[in-house]
C-alpha cells in the first residue's frame, strides 16, 4: 500500500499552544523578568485547566525562560550582563551555521524571504515594538530559511531570550535606519553567496547589539548649587 501521498495532520497539543501565549507574554514584556507566574490567575486567564498549564510552563523551564524556586513557585528568568552576552554568542553561533546552509542551498529563494521579512522592518521604521517584532521575524526567517528545525528551534528560543535582554537592560533599539540597513547588509550577502561578508555583518550586528544592551544608563549631572 503506497502511502506516500499522505501528509501528517499537525495536531498542537493544549500544552504546547499555552506555552507559546506564556513565551509571547514574555517577549513583549508583558511578564517582565522576576515576575511569579500564579497558576490559578494563569489558567483563569488562558480558560484551561492546570494540568496543561503546568506542561507548558515546565517547557519553559526547561527552555530557561522560567525558573522554579521550591516552595515559592515560577518565576521569569532575570538576565544579568554574562547572560546577555551568552545569548548572543549563542545566536551568532546559530546563526552563522543557519548561513552557510542557506549559501549553499537556494540562494534566490532565500534572499526572497528575506527581502519580504526586510519590508516588513521598513513599514515599521516609525513605531518601536513593530520594528522590535520585525527584527524579531527577520532573524527567525532568516534561520527557518536554512531548512534545519534543530537550528530554528534553538534559535526561537534564543530570540525570545534577546527580547528579555532588551526589556530588561535597555528600552531602546538603536536608530531605525541603522538596523534596517544592517539587515540589508545581511540580505544582500546571502544574495551574493558571499560567506565570508555575511559572517563578517552577522558577528558585526551582534557585537553592536551586546554592546547597546550593556551601555551604561547616561549618568544626570548633580545640580548646581544656588
Amino acid at each position: 500500500m503506497d502511502l506516500s501521498e499522505l501528509e501528517p495532520v499537525e495536531r498542537r497539543s493544549t500544552a504546547a499552544i499555552v506555552a507559546e501565549r506564556i513565551r509571547t507574554a514574555i517577549m513583549r514584556g508583558t511578564f517582565p523578568p522576576g515576575t511569579q507566574l500564579g497558576e490559578v490567575e494563569l489558567a483563569a486567564r488562558l480558560g484551561v485547566s492546570r494540568g496543561p498549564l503546568r506542561e507548558a510552563m515546565q517547557r519553559l523551564v526547561a527552555e530557561g525562560l522560567l525558573r522554579s524556586e521550591r516552595h515559592r513557585g515560577l518565576f521569569v528568568r532575570e538576565l544579568d550582563a554574562a547572560d546577555v552576552r551568552d545569548v548572543y554568542t549563542a545566536r551568532t553561533a546559530i546563526e552563522r551555521a543557519a548561513g552557510l546552509l542557506l549559501l549553499a542551498g537556494d540562494r534566490a529563494a532565500a534572499a526572497e524571504r528575506l527581502t519580504a521579512a526586510l519590508a516588513r522592518m521598513e513599514a515599521a521604521a516609525d513605531d518601536p515594538v513593530a520594528l522590535a517584532d520585525a527584527d524579531h521575524a527577520f532573524h527567525a526567517e532568516f534561520v527557518a530559511a536554512s531548512g534545519s528545525p534543530r537550528l530554528r528551534r534553538m534559535a526561537d528560543t534564543l530570540l525570545v531570550e534577546t527580547r528579555m535582554c532588551l526589556a530588561a537592560l535597555q528600552e531602546t533599539l538603536p536608530p531605525a535606519a541603522a538596523l534596517i540597513s544592517e539587515h540589508r547588509e545581511l540580505r544582500d550577502a546571502v544574495r551574493a553567496g558571499d560567506a565570508e561578508r555575511m559572517t563578517a555583518v552577522l558577528e558585526a550586528h551582534m557585537a553592536d547589539a551586546v554592546e547597546r544592551i550593556l551601555a551604561p544608563e547616561p549618568s544626570i549631572p548633580p545640580a548646581v548649587p544656588a
